[in-house]
């Protein structure tokens, strides 16, 4: 790992070194601040001490980062446009960084301190918005091409529509629980248990399924939440350090000859479908040399970039053997065949086989560009897992008493638990960032009401305020934050 960075201007890799440090910190407040929500429910309920349910939490957390993947990370590094992606240098890559960093980690302290379940999905996706949209005005191109909104909207559907289901599922697995075991002493609140039962903690498989579903959200939640982590860090070294990796220097012959396939079969896929798509791509009506000095993608170039990727890649057995600009080269091929694709693959007229062909293809053309170091994932794991142990106790109390104005029942807590780790785990499938905040204190809310236990209208309106005002604050705040730097880094 050492020897990527050797060689680099001294002002450049304390740049490094300070970014990846905004990135693991806010890592570690996304630990304390997100897993609160996991362990939330099995620390009120008494199921776990909080000592144990914190440190188990951290471990799961840990290990759903390491084992992942990458498919969220790369979700949120495309929010950003392609025409940014490809054409990021060194000032422009840290200006972006710090910009939506130092947004997201003030807005994630600020709504920890006051205790406010607020979302790290939703700060982070705000601040990655407000940078796309601060360079569209500040590189005059239309606002519509400064964020990727097509993925824009993707991930805000997610966003939107984890929690009510989050809500609605939650009740719904209460009221089956209810209809189930009417009398069974999971109905009652740690407090009932207590006086009740002079008993501390819940029944046994309450207990255990509290603890399995607390250490099932920690695990999606790592995974989930922990790509976005690495997703950062890889912008940081695209942006920083691009020679070592804009591409996966690790990748195998196999590997480059596959990205290499992928491109003969994309040109050979385009022309079989050539009366349907040659118009959008101007099939036939171009040359390799035709590409302009200043490479931007444009659907029109299509062919002219298959030619000089395929060019590029000519005889290559490893990336190393590049040069520096010709790997740079390369990733701005690849991403911007991609993008292409993605476009083409949204048009009407293709059928449903061509489009599951196109699918694949475009998974064997990024193979050597989405990807992590596993450096970069076990630092991330790290931070992440050492989070979750501290700073919890602010946002346990306001899951567990202040949502609903009577306690939360274990049947009540395994219900929004399970809820929660089934749809964070679905959205993982599906390489969709959703907020386990918003889900688990969704689920809790949704329960409260099929529990007729009614909710506590200035918290759920505190906790929704957070939610609105959050992704225009952060847009708000990286962008200035942006405009600022480029006055003095870029």
């Amino acid at each position: 790992m050492i020897d990527l960075f050797s060689g680099l201007d001294a002002w450049v890799l304390v740049s490094l070194l300070l970014a990846l440090t905004f990135v693991l910190a806010f890592e570690f407040i996304n630990g304390f601040h997100d897993t609160a929500n996991a362990v939330a429910t099995v620390i009120y309920t008494k199921a776990m001490p909080p000592h144990l349910a914190v440190f188990f939490s951290g471990v799961f957390n840990f290990l759903g980062v390491l084992l992942g993947g990458v498919g969220v990370a790369y979700a949120i590094v495309h929010l950003l446009p392609v025409e940014l992606l490809i054409n990021v240098n060194t000032g422009h890559g840290l200006a972006m960084v710090f910009s939506l960093l130092a947004a997201a980690i003030a807005w994630n302290l600020g709504t920890w301190y006051f205790g406010i379940p607020a979302s790290s999905s939703h700060t982070l996706i705000g601040s990655i918005l407000g940078v796309g949209l601060a360079n569209a005005l500040i590189s005059d191109i239309p606002l519509g091409d400064g964020v990727n909104w097509q993925k824009a909207i993707d991930i805000g559907m997610s966003l939107v529509l984890s929690p009510l289901a989050g809500f609605a599922v939650a009740a719904l697995v209460l009221l089956g629980l209810k209809w189930w075991r009417p009398l069974s002493k999971m109905h009652k609140t740690p407090e009932q248990r207590r006086k009740l039962d002079d008993k501390k903690h819940p029944p046994f498989w309450n207990r255990l399924v509290l603890v399995i579903s607390a250490m099932a959200v920690s695990f999606v939640h790592g995974s989930n939440d922990g790509q976005k982590g690495i997703g950062l860090i890889m912008l940081v070294l695209i942006g920083i350090v691009p020679a070592q990796f804009v591409l996966d220097l690790n990748s195998t012959t196999y590997q480059i000859e596959r990205t290499r396939d992928a491109t003969l079969h994309l040109n050979q896929f385009y022309q079989r479908n050539q009366d349907t798509l040659g118009e959008f791509l101007a099939l036939g009506k171009a040359q390799t040399g035709d590409l302009p000095e200043q490479f931007s993608c444009n659907p029109q170039q299509t062919e002219p970039t298959i030619n000089a990727l395929l060019d590029s890649l000519k005889g290559v057995t490893e990336y190393r053997s590049l040069s520096p600009e010709k790997r740079v080269e390369v990733r701005r091929y690849l991403l911007c065949l991609d993008d292409t694709a993605k476009k083409v693959g949204k048009l009407p007229g293709l059928q449903a086989r061509e489009k599951a062909d196109l699918d694949k293809l475009r998974k064997d053309l990024t193979a050597t560009t989405e990807y992590a170091p596993f450096w970069v994932i076990l630092a991330v794991a790290l931070a992440l897992g050492l989070g979750t142990m501290v700073g919890w106790k602010r946002v346990v109390l306001t899951i567990g008493e202040k949502i609903g104005k009577q306690g939360m029942t274990y049947a009540q807590g395994m219900s929004a638990q399970i809820t929660a780790a089934c749809a964070i785990g679905m959205a993982n499938i599906f390489s969709l960032p959703v907020s386990t905040t918003h889900v688990l204190s969704s689920g809790v809310a949704g329960t409260m009401v099929a529990n007729k236990s009614g909710l506590q209208g200035g918290t759920v309106k505190t906790i929704l305020l957070a939610w609105v005002l959050t992704l225009p604050a952060t847009v708000a705040l990286s962008a200035g934050l942006f405009w600022l730097a480029t006055k003095f880094i870029v």
